[in-house]
């Protein structure tokens, strides 16, 4: 009888290998195809070959590369490959996050040695860039494993735990029923981030334009005129629910204003807190160029003032009468 052909195995697992001879006098462009291959996640197999998972989305991505490549004056061509079990295997290895997971992990429990000793808000904002690292890390995560799960965990708790110390603090100060707010100084502790520089240029737009303002060393008391933010024990405090500029709003009857109340939550998400907003990153991006590019506070606040402007008039709807 005549022996019967052996079935050929079901491939274990597709994938698209890039195969590209990148263009030699232009650098720029070079640069350009290896900078995208990396963004996209792809892993180097040997010089000129490149491997990704075979996805609808990696597949358009790396044949739009491909064309950008063969524009440029090289040669590029996007091949799908059916991997045996084994190959497989070897190939889902190479796109192992363990070790990215396992780092930031170790950045998260650092964090815990400054916990009762430094500014909460400062552990915060750090736990907020780790959260958007761990974001970065999960989109290029096409297998994820237990290390995912454990980062994800070890963020998590950090984070409960920062809100518990944000929030053990005393209620915030009284500033007595006749108080007025006009031609007062105001005093908030450095460094200035978002919520801080918020309330500040709140209070200069919408309180008093020629409120004086003060800015704190980490320990150093507020002298007993001033009224205080941003802060522990301030007079204008974070809570729970919002961060010292929402607090600010309710308190002085300003939350009904529907752009002040947006900034609100741009602030909440850099402060670490609240759901993402679209506008955050961009805000997030100004904000640390004012504060690398600023001499000291003032400048900073001024840069600040600038950007929380420009929101607000993008925010602010007219009454229509």
């Amino acid at each position: 009888m005549p022996e019967r052909p052996r079935e050929t195995p079901a491939p274990a697992g597709r994938w698209l290998v890039c195969v590209a001879a990148l263009p030699t006098d232009d650098p720029n462009a070079r640069m350009r195809v290896l900078r995208t291959l990396e963004s996209l996640g792809a892993t180097l197999l040997r010089e000129g070959a490149y491997l990704l998972p075979d996805t609808p989305p990696n597949r358009r991505s790396l044949e739009t590369l491909a064309d950008y490549v063969v524009k440029s004056a090289g040669i590029a061509h996007v091949l799908q490959v059916d991997a045996a079990a084994a190959q497989h295997e070897a190939f889902v290895r190479l796109f192992d996050r363990s070790a990215r997971y396992d780092e930031l992990i170790k950045t998260v429990e650092s964090l815990r040695v400054g916990f009762g000793h430094a500014e909460p808000g400062a552990i915060a904002r750090v736990l907020n860039k780790q959260r958007r690292e761990l974001e970065a890390i999960a989109a290029l995560d096409f297998f994820p494993s237990s290390a995912r799960s454990r980062a994800e965990r070890a963020l998590a708790e950090a984070e409960a735990a920062v809100r518990k110390l944000l929030f053990a603090s005393p209620a915030h100060a009284s500033l007595g029923p006749d108080a007025t707010l006009l031609r007062r100084t105001w005093a908030t502790r450095k460094p200035l981030w978002a919520d801080r520089l918020a309330c500040a240029w709140l209070i200069r737009r919408f309180v008093d334009p020629e409120a004086k303002m003060l800015w704190l060393e980490k320990l150093q008391p507020a002298p007993a005129e001033a009224v205080g933010f941003g802060f522990d024990g301030a007079h204008f405090a974070g809570s729970e629910a919002r961060v010292a500029y929402e607090e600010m709003l309710a308190r002085l009857n300003l939350a009904g204003n529907p752009a002040l109340a947006r900034i609100g939550a741009i602030v909440q998400f850099l402060e670490g807190r609240g759901a993402p907003v679209p506008e955050a990153a961009g805000v997030h991006t100004l904000l640390q160029g004012a504060s690398r590019r600023a001499s000291g506070e003032t400048e900073l606040m001024g840069e600040a003032e600038k950007t929380f402007d420009l929101l607000y008039e993008a925010y602010y709807e007219p009454v229509k009468r």
